[in-house]
């Protein structure tokens, strides 16, 4: 039978490594369905697509507007599902972006879970981005569709960079011709300036926004203009300061000597102030360390600010400014940033729009050093190296893995409580009520943090993408670039080895935690149990394995059709989306809990497609760490009835490949006064302790 199972396996992998790789479409094939004006506006026509890479040249008349470019053919934009998300970008002659149009997909979370407006939408937000002076008056962040992190980060990094290279490439090296000679900052000057002298040659800047401000430029959107701003017009809702303190003279005079002298000597540092009712600090800053309201900009540097690289400052040493709010944000090392060149910093305000949605924009505030801090460097400036593809996308998912640490960290916490207790079972099943206490606790962490917070449910779409990424070119980037799904990918696939697929199904699974809940309360509400006869229910077994060969069969030949059918996996409604949906799959997923008040985890049992598939190579477990009694199921029945996914065969034998392991059956294996097995051993123990004759007594005196 394993050798079956793996000879399966082997077949499924040969078909997938073989089947023909669906064609990436070019640009040329695009054309016929792309207006001018669509993404290029003010263009009405297009000239011949030139070069290599590819790109054509946009026109009005005879005059020369910009280029319009595939992403695919200037950068790699591989998506979650393994292969290209396409989008035309225009970019005119000053190298800014003038039209994004989304082409072509296959993101399972945008065919079957967000909707791909919310992506058309973030797209939108780069045209205006300046790739070359990097000046922008809105650019959103990249995890503002909560639930796609991975598409819109691959969206929105091949977007800039392909921009950033066609003009680069069509206008050759003018831009860097026009660029002012090289300068560094003068180490060497001494002396302070008082704040008004800071203010008045610009070593500070700052950046005031009005409670009418906000509310004006929330105006655009109706749900946001719903929910004005309190306060009067004329209120401050933010004045933000800004200056780099690693100047000396800068530094001296806000920080005093001894606070300049404490500044890292190889990393340059910035000084954010502001008062107002609004915080630059950001929710983020609370919950994972992460300033997810201020970012740092410059050129195609984009800093954002950890707790690491914080430190808050009380009071400045110049007596004239006071600030309730001042932050000390040193330049991770590694980072490019030249503090002589022009950079900014972006402020993100949101405002709650519904329950789970916010609107966005973004304000700027530029900075520029002035001359007097400067001096030229003898030697020019090398031109910039090309970074290659390769480490572009490695710099993607490990700014992912740095964003997410606190949460790795919480998962990796988890897995090896989990590990523990799997390990150390029988100590544990010893003791019901903390196995009771354990088991509740981490199902309650599975929905709620797992699940419902982190959104760290896996799906059989996963493993119909890793087939699919073997014939179209297998990476490990966009599988790193979700470091949760990652890391619960390599647990479940070591777990298999040694506990099969019940460590996932029983203990990981966020959908498995709701439904063991929803199962839970409907026994303390005395709802009647229904118990499948073990003749349809060994027979309703295989139906999840034949929807799961349907779906990895479908996916040889259209990956895009399997994914959407991947919706029998109420998941993404249930889990991910948190039944914020059309009311059709809100209904399916609400008729599978319903069935699991009778049988307890219906869905797992009888349909789940990523049970089946995880329990195929769990045929391959190295241990069997289950113990049975010669009397179970010949003739004590107790394990298999009290089972709660009657996945004890009437003769005793436990199937490994539909136990959630619970650990219930252990529980009992060892319980003296339930299991009649162990009833009899403590009864003949009774017996012979009973007749066992008495210590004798001590002679008074100790003689």
């Amino acid at each position: 039978m394993h050798r079956m199972y793996l000879g399966l396996w082997c077949v499924l992998a040969v078909v997938v490594w073989f089947a023909p790789a669906q064609a990436q479409t070019t640009l040329a094939e695009f054309l016929p369905a792309l207006p001018p004006a669509e993404i290029f506006p003010g263009a009405d026509r297009f000239g011949p697509v030139e070069g290599t890479p590819p790109a054509m040249a946009a026109y009005a008349g005879d005059r020369l507007l910009g280029w319009v470019a595939l992403n695919t053919d200037w950068s790699n934009a591989t998506g979650y599902s393994g292969k290209p998300i396409q989008v035309a970008v225009g970019v005119d002659t000053a190298g800014k972006i003038v039209g994004a149009k989304l082409l072509k997909h296959s993101e399972p979370i945008v065919l079957v879970g967000i909707p791909v407006q919310r992506i058309v939408d973030f797209i939108q937000g780069y045209i205006g981005y300046d790739v070359l002076a990097q000046r922008t008056d809105r650019r959103p962040p990249v995890d503002i569709v909560s639930g796609a992190t991975v598409t819109v980060v691959v969206i929105g990094d091949s977007i800039t960079r392909t921009a950033a290279k066609v003009v680069r490439a069509h206008q050759g090296g003018a831009a860097q011709a026009q660029a002012p000679p090289a300068r560094a900052l003068d180490m060497a000057q001494a002396g302070t300036r008082t704040w008004q002298e800071l203010i008045g040659d610009g070593s500070v800047r700052h950046l005031r926004l009005s409670v009418a401000d906000i509310n004006q430029a929330f105006a655009k959107d109706e749900r946001a203009d719903a929910r004005p701003e309190p306060g009067e017009p004329d209120d401050t809702f933010i004045d933000l300061h800004v200056a780099p303190v690693s100047v000396p003279v800068i530094g001296r005079s806000l920080l005093g000597e001894q606070g300049f002298q404490r500044l890292p000597k190889d990393q340059h540092a910035i000084l954010v102030m502001s008062e107002g009712t609004y915080s630059f600090r950001g929710s983020g800053f609370v919950r994972g360390g992460l300033f997810d309201r201020i970012e740092l900009i410059q050129g195609e540097t984009s800093i954002r600010f950890h707790d690491r690289d914080y430190e808050r400052i009380g009071d400045l040493a110049t007596p004239d400014a006071n600030f309730p709010e001042i932050g000390l944000f040193i330049i991770p090392p590694g980072t490019e940033f030249d503090p002589a060149g022009p950079w900014r910093l972006q402020l993100l305000v949101s405002r709650a729009v519904g329950a789970l949605e916010k609107s966005f924009l973004t304000f700027e505030l530029p900075y520029q050093l002035p001359e007097a801090y400067l001096v030229p460097l003898a030697p020019p400036a090398p031109p910039p190296v090309e970074v290659s593809e390769a480490s572009q996308r490695a710099a993607l998912w490990r700014t992912m893995w740095e964003a997410k640490a606190w949460q790795v960290a919480v998962l990796v916490a988890a897995l090896l409580l989990l590990t523990a207790a799997f390990f150390f079972q029988d100590w544990l099943v010893r003791r019901p009520r903390m196995l009771k206490g354990l088991r509740l606790g981490f199902l309650a962490f599975t929905l709620v943090w797992l699940g419902w917070y982190a959104n760290a449910q896996l799906s059989v779409v996963n493993i119909l993408t890793l087939f699919n990424s073997l014939s179209t070119g297998f990476s490990w980037d966009y599988f790193l670039m979700d470091p949760l799904i990652f890391l619960l990918w390599a647990a479940v696939a070591a777990s298999l080895l040694f506990w099969g697929r019940g460590a996932f199904c029983g203990w990981l699974c966020p959908f498995g935690a709701l439904q063991e809940f929803v199962s839970l309360g409907a026994k303390r509400l005395k709802i009647p149990q229904i118990r499948v006869p073990w003749a349809v229910h060994e027979r309703l077994w295989p139906l999840k394995y034949i929807i799961f060969l349907g779906l990895f069969g479908l996916a040889l030949y259209s990956l895009t059709t399997s994914e959407q059918l991947a919706e029998v996996e109420p998941f993404k409604t249930s889990i991910v989306l948190k039944f914020i949906r059309d009311w059709p799959f809100v209904v399916y997923a609400l008729v599978l809990l319903a069935a699991g008040l009778f049988i307890e985890r219906f869905f797992c049992r009888y349909l789940c497609p990523l049970g089946a598939a995880l329990a195929i190579p769990a045929r391959l477990r190295m241990f069997d760490w289950l113990k049975r009694h010669r009397e179970c199921g010949s003739p004590c029945q107790r394990c298999s009835n009290e089972c709660p996914v009657q996945a004890i065969h009437p003769d005793g034998r436990i199937n490994p490949h539909e136990c959630i392991y619970c650990m219930h059956c252990q529980e009992l294996y060892w319980d003296e006064h339930r299991c009649p097995h162990m009833i009899q051993v403590r009864l003949k123990r009774e017996r012979r302790d009973a007749m066992s004759p008495p210590p004798p007594m001590p002679r008074p005196g100790g003689t």
